[in-house]
């Protein structure tokens, strides 16, 4: 089981995020662009991710959206 300090420094790949946040992969990088969604980090010319904490904050934030 990962420590929260753990998951906090967690990166998520492409896939990953979309199993947590229901939107097509075009929209999550339009949304990526126009300041919506967290910013990647290109951890080489192939390699793209997210921190999971971003992420999360994210989906919380939509969450308290809905619930207002």
């Amino acid at each position: 089981m990962q420590s929260t300090s753990e998951s906090q420094h967690r990166l998520l790949r492409l896939r990953q995020v979309l199993n947590l946040v229901p939107v097509s992969k075009s929209a999550w990088y339009a949304g990526c662009a126009a300041g919506r969604y967290p910013a990647p980090i290109k951890l080489g010319p192939k390699v793209t991710v997210w921190r999971y904490s971003d992420v999360v904050a994210l989906i919380e934030r939509a969450a308290e959206k809905r619930a207002a």
